[in-house]
């Protein structure tokens, strides 16, 4: 399964503070975050993965998130 988020995680400096907060997450098997694309769209990968926790994953670590429908 694939899922995508609108994020405002820009930089290099942003990906290091929330990569804790996301591969505590279970069933994350990859994610990434676009930084070049005006949305800073986050690919999240896994068999499992629940759109909600990754919201609250990205949110604690005081990051704004949005799912794509």
């Amino acid at each position: 399964m694939k899922l995508q988020f609108k994020t405002n995680i820009n930089c290099g400096n942003c990906i290091r503070t929330v990569t804790n907060f996301l591969n505590d997450v279970e069933g994350i098997e990859k994610w990434e975050v676009d930084t070049n694309n005006p949305d800073k769209i986050l690919t999240v990968e896994g068999e499992e993965v629940k759109a909600e926790e990754i919201v609250e994953a990205v949110e604690e670590a005081g990051f704004d998130i949005n799912i794509l429908r």
